[in-house]
């Protein structure tokens, strides 16, 4: 049996003090209010997890903006005050179950399948998005050609999170995550093929996390250095799941490292499974990239490396034993759990008592109600 006491050590990150290395994973859920409002069903839905032992719950995305920002229909915002108060019901029981709660906060861009401010959809350039949009939260078809981004929607992609970031403060939130992954507006930016621009925010890889950065330091600004702000960062994407970074691991160090400087707290980073190479070999690698020293590490171990950050890893991890591995190794100081929290809200209990876990059974969670249950981006 694994020893898994690693798991259940307590942390501090920025300033937020957790009682175990465990956390929920953001998830796609679509159960708030068609205005966006957070329901009673968001606060058992959270509340449970929080019960369940995990010491850190992190939101489904939330959008930041009435502009661009939405990215699916009954999806919660923090763009206003009556939001603002419908969130205090989640984090007010969340927190007395002995849980943190981090909000996600979410642009979604391109990528854009249900938006009530807006019919147009939002990217760094005019390149149609791969793939279909996602049935599962209402979608139909191919995404829709966004618009590119002028210098003065830059400005308001930049303003809505630090507004959003002061809303989150005043909800009472823990902590704050922004969304610069899996193919939503901050990592459309970053990914080579849906960013054909020309100016400082495209072209190499140091202008293409600019956007990011900039973000990153105006959330940092917006809500001073008391609260607790981090960045999630992938490679796949929702409707890409198998893209890599070109530059590889020189990617990772020019990303990981901007990063590192621009005032978060901590990576969050995200990838199919997050115990395997980012860059496996055979696929592009050369012999001057099987001599670099970064060939065969985690993008986990990367972020870690070069943003000098605590790192927060997530991936197929709620098997224990892969979960304990990858913060044994240094690699990871938390993980959080998607699939496995969603079959197992006691997730943490369970292991800490070495309890038997349930198997992710997609069709119990998903249907009938799959936008209902939520399933991980």
């Amino acid at each position: 049996m694994t020893d898994t006491k690693v798991l259940f050590e307590t942390i501090t990150v920025g300033k937020t003090s957790l009682k175990n290395r465990v956390g929920v994973a953001p998830m796609t859920r679509t159960s708030a209010s068609p205005e966006g409002l957070a329901t009673d069903q968001m606060v058992s839905y959270y509340t449970k997890f929080a019960r369940g032992g995990f010491g850190l719950i992190i939101t489904e995305g939330v959008y930041p903006d009435g502009k661009y920002g939405q990215g699916y229909l009954n999806q919660p915002g923090i763009i206003n005050d009556e939001q603002v108060e419908a969130w205090k019901k989640v984090i007010d029981s969340v927190q007395r179950e002995g849980g943190k709660i981090f909000i996600q906060l979410m642009h979604a861009g391109a990528l854009s399948q249900g938006n009530r401010f807006n019919k147009d959809t939002l990217g760094p350039s005019a390149v149609q998005p791969k793939g279909e949009q996602l049935g599962i939260y209402g979608g139909e078809g191919a995404f829709p050609m966004p618009k590119e981004a002028t210098k003065e929607d830059i400005a308001d992609i930049i303003e809505g999170f630090a507004s959003a970031a002061v809303r989150s403060k005043q909800a009472g939130f823990d902590g704050i995550e922004i969304h610069g992954a899996n193919g939503y507006i901050l990592d459309q930016f970053l990914t080579d093929y849906t960013n054909q621009r020309t100016d400082e925010y495209g072209g190499s890889t140091g202008n293409r996390v600019r956007l990011l950065v900039e973000v990153s330091k105006a959330v940092r600004e917006a809500v001073g250095n008391e609260m607790t702000v981090g960045i999630r960062i992938s490679q796949g994407k929702v409707n890409d799941h198998h893209h890599k970074w070109a530059g590889k691991a020189k990617d990772a160090e020019v990303i990981f490292g901007q990063l590192g400087n621009a005032g978060l707290d901590f990576i969050h980073v995200t990838e199919y499974e997050a115990w395997q190479p980012a860059f496996p070999e055979g696929e592009g690698t050369t012999a001057l990239d099987s001599a670099f020293d970064d060939n065969g590490a985690t993008l986990a171990a990367l972020a870690k490396k070069y943003g000098k950050l605590p790192v927060i890893a997530n991936g197929y991890l709620h098997d224990p034993q892969r979960a304990t591995e990858i913060i044994e190794k240094g690699e990871a100081d938390i993980v959080t759990i998607g699939r496995g929290a969603l079959a197992n809200g006691d997730w943490a209990n369970k292991v800490k008592n070495n309890g038997p876990l349930k198997e992710f059974v997609a069709e119990e969670i998903l249907s009938p109600d799959a936008k209902i249950k939520g399933f991980e981006e």
